[in-house]
């Protein structure tokens, strides 16, 4: 066999080795969920050095238009990391929230801006995707139900088309509060009560635009249920999640996905999964949680089933639709990657 010869066949033999290698590589994970929602698990995809980019809770991630990933971490070292999707680490930013807990989000004109939620600091913050503060909205005196700052802990936001700006206090006083996109109030609903139009632990909010008409949808993570508000604040349903404490409901095409923080309540530590449900409100899958299952209608009560998970508190779904699983108080660990099958 001549010289060039045998080099192109050692190349073609070589490149089917590599690439077969790399197909084998993608696929050795275990796989998890229900149904069609099935998912291969990848616990190493954060390239990221732990030494040099620690975490300490990883609490929600989102994806911008140019495909990255961007996490939040209330780790003052580096407040948000930014991926791309194989997990390799872009960038860092931010020293100055030690209490990062919402990530939202929004396209402002063609420009994307982020909004903050800093429990910590009772405030929320506007920012470029580089980290420039662009506003900050502190705790709303003038709704007459906070008498100081110490009692606003918002936990997350939600953004409408017009730029008006919904804010969730999930740890605080359980107000949603409204206003417009240059931070003036507009009006309020909620709050801690009795009454399935009241809120208890309103961790997260979306804006739901998968039928004719927007609403508000606000997670009740005690009672284990998210509720459907009009987006002036009127109750119109309560979607029962029995034995799910989740965390904010993140709606990509006609799925809604959550990180089940606990189950069945909130004093059980380490028993997280993360759920899906379809367009009618049915659970469809569960990753490390039971197979979702209806008696009647009804949904049975769901639980962890394998313990993928501690504490899971953000699901980001990317433009693949794989899934990326942030945690809160679970070891300082990175995202996990979970790509569908």
């Amino acid at each position: 066999m001549e010289r060039r010869e045998f080099i192109k066949h050692t190349s073609v033999l070589s490149a089917g080795f590599f690439i077969a290698k790399d197909l084998l590589a993608k696929d050795d994970g275990p796989i998890y969920g229900h149904g069609n929602m099935r998912y291969r698990m990848d616990k190493n995809w954060s390239k990221a050095d732990s030494q040099k980019n620690p975490v300490n809770d990883c609490h929600e991630m989102v994806q911008d238009s140019k495909g990255r990933i961007l996490l939040l971490t209330n780790e003052t070292k580096n407040n948000v990391l930014i991926y791309n999707k194989s997990g390799k680490l872009l960038s860092t930013w931010g020293h100055d929230f030690p209490g990062a807990h919402g990530l939202t989000l929004f396209n402002e004109n063609g420009t994307e801006v982020l909004f903050i939620t800093d429990t910590v600091k009772h405030q929320v913050y506007k920012t470029t995707l580089d980290g420039r503060i662009l506003m900050t909205i502190n705790v709303p005196l003038e709704t007459g139900v906070y008498k100081k700052a110490e009692e606003f802990v918002p936990t997350e936001t939600t953004i409408d088309s017009n730029g008006d700006i919904f804010i969730a206090d999930g740890y605080g006083a359980q107000y949603v509060t409204h206003y417009d996109k240059d931070g003036k109030l507009k009006g309020f609903f909620g709050g801690k009560g009795e009454g399935d139009e009241h809120l208890d632990n309103a961790h997260g909010i979306v804006i739901d635009r998968r039928y004719d008409t927007p609403t508000l949808l606000v997670t009740d993570r005690t009672r284990n249920c998210f509720k459907r508000f009009s987006m002036d604040g009127k109750l119109q349903e309560v979607i029962k999640l029995p034995g799910a404490c989740v965390c904010r409901p993140v709606i990509k095409g006609d799925h809604l996905y959550a990180a089940v923080l606990r189950s069945p309540d909130l004093s059980k530590e380490n028993t997280g999964f993360t759920t899906i449900l379809d367009k009618n409100n049915k659970v469809v899958s569960n990753l490390g949680g039971t197979e979702p299952v209806y008696t009647d209608g009804v949904l049975q009560p769901m639980a962890q089933a394998e313990k993928i998970f501690l504490n899971p508190h953000d699901v980001c779904v990317d433009n693949d639709e794989n899934l990326y699983v942030a945690q809160w108080a679970s070891g300082k660990v990175y995202p996990y990657k979970f790509t569908r099958v």
